[in-house]
């Protein structure tokens, strides 16, 4: 009798078979991660805007009941929301808001006539000039409301 044989095929993986796998997956994930957080972003975006726009009906109604803007945004029959990044919208009333803090464009030229309402964006900070830093990434109100968007977009 001379010693044993196995014919059964080996089971398991080898170590390369374990590492293609793995770099396979590493390379879908290097894919798919940003375009999730691109995807993300870009929904809060749009879910800024559309309450802006909610927002600004609000105090329209608001400005024909009373015949005058808010003071500030808590005079508004519904509470306003937090932005999807968990801040506040901004309202500034320009018969209350001294003119230096009004929001302006890169030509330093105030962008609304009556009011500016505005999210602060994902980095919740901002200062008036559209061209600032903490500013290009806030969800505006311009040109009285034919425009509302991205800071860097206006």
């Amino acid at each position: 009798m001379s010693g044993f044989r196995f014919d059964s095929p080996p089971k398991g993986f080898t170590l390369i078979e374990v590492m293609i796998v793995v770099a396979i997956m590493g390379t879908l994930a290097a894919i798919a991660v940003p375009n999730y957080i691109s995807y993300r972003n870009r929904a809060k975006e749009a879910h800024a805007i559309s309450e802006l726009k909610i927002l600004m009906d609000e105090i329209a109604i608001f400005e024909i009941d009373n015949n005058r803007l808010p003071a500030n945004i808590n005079e508004l029959k519904t509470v306003a929301p937090q932005d999807p990044w968990g801040n506040p919208y901004q309202y500034q009333n320009f018969e209350i808001t001294p003119r230096g803090q009004w929001r302006k464009d890169k030509f330093l030229v105030p962008i609304n006539t009556s009011y500016d309402l505005w999210s602060m964006g994902p980095d919740g900070a901002s200062q008036p000039p559209l061209t600032a830093k903490a500013s290009i990434d806030d969800i505006i109100r311009a040109n009285d409301g034919a425009f509302i968007g991205k800071a860097s977009s206006y």
